[in-house]
């Protein structure tokens, strides 16, 4: 049975690719819409780096590496960092929960 067959680990993989998406597509158009401080260097890098390290957190389960717990772990940093950064500039909702969701199954998943 692989590994994404645990129900744990496939809803994790579901949460890191929903906020794979939603980071993705609100930097690239939210975003890039309103510049200021939504396209700041810092603001811009940390989504562009917590979309990424979604999308590898999901593979690495996907793949069944075993290091998923390291990379989901990290995931949970990121994801955290980044809703308490998009709860900053406000008008990011969807980015913050689906930041939050991400990191909260991840942290389980590295346990």
């Amino acid at each position: 049975m692989p590994h994404h067959a645990d129900p744990a680990m496939q809803e994790c993989i579901t949460a890191c690719l929903d906020c794979y998406s939603t980071c993705t597509s609100m930097a690239m158009n939210h975003c890039l819409m309103l510049g200021g401080e939504h396209v700041a260097k810092d603001h811009f890098t940390l989504m562009m780096a917590c979309a990424e390290i979604c999308r590898t957190s999901a593979h690495f389960m996907l793949i069944g590496s075993p290091h998923h717990k390291h990379t989901c772990a990290e995931c949970a940093e990121i994801c955290e960092q980044c809703a308490d950064d998009c709860e900053r500039l406000g008008d990011m909702d969807d980015c913050v929960a689906a930041c939050r969701a991400c990191a909260e199954s991840c942290r389980r998943m590295a346990a």
